[in-house]
């Protein structure tokens, strides 16, 4: 097992989930409203336990949520079942094999891109979204900032310079903005918003 899903499975094994707020990212209700992005199907990669993907749904997408870790995906199932959505929640990583139900008209990932200190996997990350794509597809990620000048613990946190070297190859980038995530500490971690269309 690697690193990175170990630490994720203990986090959630331990209850250590700030990410996990109860209802979807107010990013990504922006950015549907302001942005003509065409509904049908869609994939948002590490679901967590299934807001975003939940919302997505509702929303008018068809969806596919990953999730590498069990136990989050299980809770995921649970919450969609109690709200009516048939969406496909999934046990599996972008980057170990294609994910069935590709080419999607939407991905979305809420701090996992961020997740790869390497720059060489960020890069093999946005390619593996691309390869997901419709031509012109969109993919929307929020990722931790480094311009903030953090006291404590908080997400990976990438320069503007680090997201447009791994996705620029692959992605027309429309919007790259600051801002902040949607989250219940206070205050609450800056982010990125990074929208881009694939070439």
């Amino acid at each position: 097992m690697d690193e990175r899903k170990r630490c994720f499975e203990q986090r959630y094994q331990t209850g250590n989930m700030p990410w996990d707020i109860g209802r979807p990212d107010f990013n990504l209700r922006q950015v549907l409203a302001t942005y003509d992005i065409p509904r049908g199907p869609a994939l948002e990669i590490g679901c967590g336990t299934g807001d975003n993907a939940i919302f997505l749904a509702k929303s008018g997408f068809d969806v596919t949520a990953t999730e590498i870790v069990e136990m989050a995906l299980e809770a995921a199932r649970k919450k969609a079942k109690a709200e009516g959505i048939n969406g496909r929640f999934i046990l599996q990583d972008i980057l170990e094999t294609d994910i069935e139900g590709s080419p999607f008209v939407f991905v979305f990932d809420r701090g996992c891109f961020h997740s790869f200190d390497m720059p060489e996997k960020r890069k093999r990350f946005a390619q593996s979204v691309a390869r997901h794509l419709v031509h012109r597809g969109y993919w929307l990620s929020l990722l931790g900032n480094a311009d903030e000048n953090r006291q404590g613990p908080g997400p990976p946190q990438r320069t503007a310079c680090e997201i447009v070297e791994a996705v620029e190859p692959f992605f027309e980038i429309i919007v790259l903005k600051s801002g902040h995530f949607d989250s219940n500490l206070k205050p609450p971690p800056r982010n990125w918003i990074m929208l881009g269309r694939r070439r």
